[in-house]
């Protein structure tokens, strides 16, 4: 459970925008949308597989010379 202390003189919205924040870190959002369709593991390896290596071609070693 999240508990967010309203601070004294703090806006709703910026308690608000603070509970958002932690919430998204929680990743409870992402895991009901994975778990809303059942995917086979295989296609969630490639799918990981594919993700790391969009990742390594966009933020891997730029060391070219």
């Amino acid at each position: 459970m999240l508990i967010i202390n309203v601070k004294d003189n703090e806006s709703i919205d910026k308690a608000l925008k603070r509970f958002k924040k932690k919430f998204e870190k929680t990743g409870v959002l992402r895991e009901l949308r994975s778990r809303t369709a059942f995917e086979k593991p295989s296609v969630k390896r490639r799918t990981q597989v594919i993700k790391a290596a969009y990742k390594e071609k966009m933020y891997g070693n730029h060391t070219e010379q």
